[in-house]
């Protein structure tokens, strides 16, 4: 599993959960029911004081685990003979942003 942050564009469905994204240049779909959670962050390293009222998106943020296969297939190949890639992406709730900050599908070896 990889983990960094890269910012990412995603498209969501009217009740809020992701159903495609662009990543890297690359276009994908989400082809699993996404996992929401919320994650604790240390708001107190990070800014100077948290505004009286304002605990979603300055204590916590949201995290989707989200599972995604390429949207465009140009050599032809089925689709469903490709393994999806398992990504967790956070949404800035102020900014509306979206990030990837995991990648839990590791890279399979290449055989000749």
């Amino acid at each position: 599993m990889g983990m960094f942050s890269e910012s990412v564009d995603v498209v969501c469905a009217p009740e809020g959960q992701p159903v495609s994204l662009t990543w890297a240049g690359c276009s994908y779909s989400v082809c699993a029911e996404p996992v929401r959670w919320y994650e604790r962050r240390q708001w107190w390293a990070e800014e100077s004081r948290a505004p009286l009222g304002s605990g979603p998106g300055v204590v916590d943020h949201e995290i989707w685990r989200v599972q995604v296969l390429p949207a465009s297939n140009p050599s032809g190949k089925d689709q469903q003979r490709e393994e999806p890639l398992t990504l967790d992406l956070s949404l800035h709730l102020r900014s509306g942003r979206w990030r990837l900050l995991r990648i839990h599908d590791a890279i399979k070896p290449r055989t000749a």
